[in-house]
């Protein structure tokens, strides 16, 4: 049994479908509202933060997967995403469940500095703080040996179906409406962007692979990094005509989140647009050469084909 913990965004439901396909049909997945993709799926109610219900949930399972999102909230993810890592963590202890963390890379510098598996947490703003503290809980237990758990990090998404990332609500989302697309502070620095299946299925060989526990892995990206202009520009071959863009800096952000609280939630990831995003993932690709990585062209293509 493997039971995926989030089961019903975009992540956990790339998930189950690799499982699925490559691993097994004896699937779990847990959400308050789950739903089956297969009809060998599991659905199982739960709430996170609740203890019990955590541990209810992953009893019985060989590995849970910890997928769960939540809106960008910075007082949301204070009071609910610590709860849900201790909750987890106590389940999977408790049951000898292993655990494989899905986790992002906001409590990295700010800077344009190569970031890899060792790069040092230095979290700035709110929610930064709360998932190097997650990330941090995690790691404090695999080093104690209390746990045999993994953690798989990603950069910002771009992909299919119900992928939220800014970059997909503000230019790709936007220019399959045939709006302008909005691009965030800058049009010129380069963006690491994983593609949403390819981060699934990657997670997926990673928990199912008995040696690569104990450690933190760098979920694969194209290494041939683009900027945004870069990218419309696969987006105006794709749709056949030039698409122009919009560069919304940061002050004019930080005056928007005085009127709405989505932009306000929003500004505190901006400074992460002003330099290049270098983020490396020659690690996963030396230990599993075999995995084909989408490429920007394919993945835009496939975006608005």
């Amino acid at each position: 049994m493997q039971t995926i913990l989030g089961a019903n965004g975009q992540i956990g439901a790339e998930l189950t479908r690799y499982l699925h396909d490559h691993v097994t049909e004896d699937i779990r997945v847990v959400s308050r509202r789950p739903a089956r993709i297969h009809d060998t799926d599991e659905p199982v109610v739960a709430n996170l933060m609740d203890a019990d219900a955590t541990a209810d949930a992953v009893q019985g399972s060989e590995i849970a997967y910890l997928t769960v999102g939540l809106p960008i909230d910075s007082a949301l993810w204070e009071q609910q995403f610590p709860v849900m890592m201790a909750n987890v963590i106590a389940a999977c202890q408790k049951h000898g469940t292993k655990l494989v963390f899905f986790d992002n890379t906001y409590m990295y510098p700010r800077t344009s500095q190569v970031q890899s598996e060792d790069t040092p947490f230095q979290p700035a703003g709110r929610k930064a703080t709360v998932r190097a503290a997650m990330a941090t809980m995690l790691l404090r237990e695999m080093d104690a040996g209390t746990i045999e758990a993994v953690i798989c990090r990603a950069p910002e998404f771009y992909g299919p179906g119900k992928t939220q990332s800014l970059t997909n609500s503000a230019v790709f989302d936007r220019i399959r409406r045939g709006k302008r697309p909005v691009v965030p502070v800058s049009a010129h620095t380069e963006r690491s962007l994983i593609w949403t299946p390819d981060a699934s299925r990657a997670m997926g060989l990673i928990g199912n692979t008995p040696d690569a526990y104990g450690q933190t892995w760098h979920l694969p990206t194209d290494p041939d990094r683009l900027t945004y202009e870069q990218m419309i520009g696969i987006a105006s071959d794709v749709v056949g005509h030039r698409i122009g863009y919009t560069t919304v800096r940061e002050p004019v952000f930080r005056l928007g989140g005085l009127f709405n609280r989505s932009v306000k939630e929003a500004s505190e990831l901006l400074p992460r647009y002003r330099v290049d995003n270098v983020f490396d993932s020659s690690k996963f690709t030396t230990r599993f050469p075999e995995f084909s990585v989408t490429t920007y062209r394919e993945g835009i293509t496939a975006i608005l084909g």
